[in-house]
């Protein structure tokens, strides 16, 4: 007997971010990435279109991040080389795209100068040809010395660049208005000021209501993770019901969450029955990634390559249109 399936209708859709640029457009990048497009709920193709994959980053730091010593036969030999670090992470690990940490222009660390930031994003640009994004140190004092300067030195790259928040959002904004790169707007696990910061920045430029990709601050798996996934669901509810402050694609660093949880990093021997670290460690990323991939997230970043090839395949698997 027939089954009538009940189809969900919607009236409107995710905005479309391109990130990066090719020679064509005035960069160095071998192709563009475009985000978001989807016009139903997460990988339910027979509601709507899902027209780009959900895409994953690979993080490099500018400095020795001091991770757990898993990574250190994955990355040591390349720690100290931001661009060789992040062309492994293309070349061998399959990474959709880069995502820079500035963590050494920490005033509490190396204390790097906005010419030293400048210099290693270059590197970085210079040793891959997929699409860069560019993360601060985190201490927005410092971070506002050196958005313009990466900005002007990767100047038709279209970088994607963070964070832009709602105390400390006109610096970045402005770095990417005036040289034509995408701005992540991070809120604290709140879907009214995620939109309020969208409506700040659209009201700078309104060109760069579609140059915003949302960061509602993820959390990893047993931190919060249903909070981050209820406000992500909102968001993508909202949009698809025409609220254009919220139809922004999504980020979220899943790695960093997930390898600063004990989970993740205790060993074996202080917590026997939890099973082997390493293995661990990397369920726990890419659980916590999966979880996100449902709530409609376009951009993951991620850390170990193990997580990394787990969620790509099964982003390869959500993909496939088995429509009713």
């Amino acid at each position: 007997m027939a089954v009538d399936i009940f189809k969900e209708k919607y009236r409107s859709k995710v905005g479309e971010v391109v990130l990066g640029a090719t020679k064509e457009d005035g960069g160095t990048r071998s192709h563009t990435i475009t985000v978001g497009g989807e016009s139903a709920l997460p990988f339910l193709h027979f509601e709507g279109e899902i027209p780009n994959r959900p895409v994953v980053a690979m993080e490099v730091w500018d400095i020795n991040p001091e991770w757990n010593p898993c990574f250190d036969n994955i990355f040591g030999d390349v720690y100290d080389d931001p661009g060789a670090w992040a062309k492994k992470c293309v070349d061998e690990y399959g990474a959709d795209l880069i995502q820079v940490r500035l963590k050494g222009a920490d005033p509490d660390l190396n204390d790097h100068s906005p010419e030293d930031c400048a210099a290693t994003v270059k590197k970085v640009l210079e040793a891959v040809s997929v699409p860069v994004m560019v993360i601060g140190c985190g201490k927005a004092d410092k971070d506002n010395t050196i958005y313009n300067p990466i900005a002007e030195a990767a100047a038709g790259e279209n970088l994607v660049m963070g964070v832009a928040e709602l105390e400390n959002y006109k610096a970045v904004t402005s770095a990417c208005m005036a040289n034509n790169h995408v701005v992540i707007a991070q809120s604290p696990i709140d879907i009214n000021i995620c939109k309020q910061l969208n409506i700040l920045i659209s009201e700078m430029s309104p060109a760069m209501s579609s140059r915003i990709i949302i960061d509602p601050t993820v959390a990893a798996l047993g931190y919060g993770i249903e909070y981050s996934y209820s406000i992500m669901e909102r968001a993508r509810n909202g949009a698809l019901q025409g609220d254009k402050m919220l139809a922004m694609p999504m980020y979220g660093n899943a790695g960093f969450e997930s390898w600063r949880q004990k989970e993740a990093n205790i060993s074996d021997e202080e917590q026997p029955g939890w099973g082997e670290q390493e293995e661990r460690g990397i369920l726990w990323e890419a659980t916590t990634a999966m979880a996100y991939l449902q709530s409609g997230i376009d951009i993951l970043v991620m850390r170990h390559p193990e997580a990394v090839k787990v969620v790509k395949g099964n982003i390869d698997d959500l993909m496939k249109d088995n429509s009713y």
